[in-house]
């Protein structure tokens, strides 16, 4: 399904958020920044678009590595590290979030954005990323989460279900209907106090969340408990 819409990703996302997903990203990046010297891990990387805000913000000074099990975006991903002159400080690879290949304690930032819901086992997702994070490092996840006022969250709702649906349809045509996957799982996936919850039960401390544009999207972050040297 994710090979199917490669192509038009980055398009729908700018333009089904109205470009605000540019701005979740970069809040994501001031709020959790890389450390120079320590690496960095994007999960369900994609398209690699958040990956590359990291590596710009850490000037350099940061290994940058993203995963994603999608090997089509991983494709365009580093084709846009190309074009940024990235190649060699960010390195894309084909890897399962459920299994991450590499060692536990190692990352001063592991990040996911808009994937962690498309894990099959959430917990499973969760507890690997907590796994490869370094005593002390953050783990940050930014996802889609649901308005809850009356008007917005009955708009939200309306345009989810019914206009994205059609929108991502008719620029990214695909036999799986993948548009119409993203609010079913966004309405499934656990959101605010519940993704805190979730995040406490699997051992990190000092959970916060960050609603970002009423809610529409939030930025969960958690620390790995232990010395961070």
């Amino acid at each position: 399904m994710f090979a199917s819409i490669a192509g038009k990703y980055d398009l729908l996302n700018h333009l089904l958020s109205l470009n605000i997903d540019r701005l979740w990203r970069s809040f994501t990046v001031r709020t959790v920044p890389p450390e120079p010297g320590v690496p960095v891990l994007d999960c369900c990387t994609g398209t690699a678009d958040l990956a590359l805000a990291y590596d710009r913000a850490a000037g350099g000074k940061t290994t940058v590595i993203g995963s994603d099990f999608c090997r089509e975006m991983l494709l365009i991903g580093n084709e846009k590290a190309r074009k940024r002159g990235a190649t060699g400080r960010v390195t894309l690879i084909e890897g399962d979030t459920q299994r991450l290949p590499f060692p536990s304690d190692g990352f001063g930032v592991v990040t996911v954005a808009f994937g962690l819901r498309n894990v099959s086992d959430t917990v499973r997702g969760l507890d690997e990323m907590i796994r490869v994070a370094r005593p002390g490092g953050k783990v940050a996840i930014l996802e889609f989460s649901r308005p809850r006022g009356p008007v917005l969250g009955r708009m939200y709702l309306a345009f989810f279900r019914h206009l994205l649906p059609r929108v991502g349809q008719a620029i990214a045509p695909n036999r799986y209907d993948a548009y119409r996957y993203l609010p079913e799982t966004v309405m499934r996936f656990p959101d605010g106090q519940e993704m805190l919850d979730l995040m406490t039960a699997r051992g990190l401390v000092d959970a916060v969340q960050h609603p970002l544009t009423f809610g529409i999207a939030t930025l969960y972050v958690g620390t790995k408990p232990g010395a961070s040297r």
